[in-house]
């Protein structure tokens, strides 16, 4: 089983964990050192002993701070580090009456589905060269048939060709020639089925199987062999793919690396006696609470076991309190972190360091256009202090923010670029900041401007 896990997540250290994190995120080094731990004890966990694995659970977290301080950023990166699957909710979502469309399982098929998607790709980049040359044999059997029959000297000769053809396949000499391909027709839609008190899961095992049994259909296409390789490509790699090892490896990855991101917790935390709405939240922390601690759902691929999926959840908690929240939910988010508000110094260090920081972002965007975009440290400074401003005088909404300003700053260059601004170098300073949001600060009504 741990030589299994080493395939699904990196074995990374806490602080090489950090450090990743550090890349993309200012600041919240406490946040950072509790994801990077249970991170770790998942690695140790699949390295203990096989009775010992049963009996580890993760230590589920509780991120508490303002919008737009990086708690969401936090648990994605984590994901991405990680290379496992992830899914994000909002749990106000499911506050609606009757829960509309949305179930609190939903979020577990949801992480199944990313887990197959995942575990799919990975096989097409292992698959790929094997499907390349069956597509590389197809196409050469269009353009030279090879012979089955005759005598040797137009046999041998027949082979010399192809490989003279397969070379120039290979250098893309003939790409723009056309081929007549056959392709399978993409199904018409999903197939009715009207049959009453039926669950979602047993609807699209029953579609599927009708759809399997439903004969595929074969559609000829004249195009260039360019495209022929790309569409056969896909067919092969489709035909080559074994999708009950790729189910059966997601739902390992969605049980052991799974990591479930539950935004807005506190919009679900009872205040006070329990009464009106109060009730529907309590009932849906209530539904949450067996999903967290650990049980089975069902989902089209299988059933997936919840009681190692790490869950993160997270909320502003400016009305309600996590001890709002019920106490065998609190129970099972036994780590708690409160992130730190941003500060002038943060934004600047934010617009300056990460490798997707918002200048870096419109850099790329304006080298497109082959213009280059340069910004003085004296302007990034001046950023950072009327964001800091902004978000001090309206409503604090922390990093995001910078997107207001960087966009009222550059909006008319991204305008102008490329009818009126061509082949130029744009050097972006503190005064012509200050000239262009100069309006933005001084205005009292602020609505226009919040995001």
């Amino acid at each position: 089983m741990a030589n299994q896990f080493e395939d699904l997540q990196k074995a990374l250290t806490p602080r090489q964990i950090v450090a990743e994190l550090d890349k993309y995120i200012i600041g919240q080094q406490e946040a950072k050192k509790y994801v990077a731990i249970a991170l770790r004890n998942r690695w140790r966990r699949m390295h203990s002993s096989p009775e010992m694995q049963k009996e580890i659970v993760p230590n589920n977290i509780l991120m508490i701070g303002a919008t737009g301080v990086g708690k969401t950023e936090i648990a994605r990166r984590l994901a991405k580090i990680a290379e496992a699957p992830f899914t994000k909710v909002e749990a106000s979502k499911f506050t609606e009456v009757g829960y509309v469309g949305r179930d609190v399982e939903s979020m577990v098929r949801d992480l199944v589905e990313q887990s197959i998607n995942m575990v799919k790709s990975q096989k097409k980049e292992q698959l790929q060269q094997k499907a390349m040359q069956a597509v590389e044999d197809h196409i050469l059997d269009i353009l030279i048939p090879p012979m089955r029959a005759g005598s040797e000297e137009d046999i041998e000769l027949n082979e010399r060709t192809r490989e003279k053809f397969r070379e120039k396949i290979r250098l893309g000499e003939l790409d723009s020639r056309k081929i007549e391909i056959q392709i399978q027709q993409n199904s018409q839609g999903n197939i009715g089925v009207m049959t009453p008190g039926i669950d979602e899961i047993a609807l699209s095992s029953l579609q599927g199987m009708l759809e399997g049994m439903m004969p595929k259909k074969l559609k000829k296409r004249s195009v260039t062999i360019s495209e022929a390789r790309k569409i056969l490509l896909d067919e092969e790699i489709l035909k080559l793919i074994d999708m009950d090892e790729v189910k059966e490896e997601a739902l390992f990855k969605a049980e052991n690396a799974g990591i479930i991101f539950i935004d807005e917790i506190d919009k679900i935390a009872a205040k006070g006696a329990a009464s009106g709405p109060d009730v529907s939240r309590e009932g849906v922390q209530r539904d949450l609470l067996p999903i967290i601690e650990g049980s089975a759902v069902n989902t089209k691929h299988g059933v997936v076991k919840t009681d190692h999926i790490l869950f993160i959840a997270a909320g502003a908690f400016h009305v309600a309190k996590p001890s709002d929240l019920i106490p065998e939910l609190q129970g099972r988010f036994p780590i708690r972190v409160e992130l730190n508000s941003l500060s002038k110094d943060d934004f600047y260090r934010i617009l300056k360091e990460p490798k997707n920081a918002l200048t870096k972002q419109y850099e790329a965007l304006l080298l497109a256009e082959n213009v280059v975009l340069q910004f003085e440290d004296e302007a990034l400074l001046k950023l950072a202090e009327i964001a800091s401003q902004i978000n001090s005088e309206v409503e604090n909404i922390g990093a995001r923010r910078l997107h207001t300003v960087m966009s009222h700053l550059l909006n008319e260059f991204l305008f102008d670029i490329p009818d009126k601004i061509q082949d130029t170098t744009l050097h972006v300073s503190a005064a012509m900041v200050e000239q262009k949001l100069n309006g933005l600060v001084k205005n009292k009504d602020m609505s226009q401007y919040i995001l």
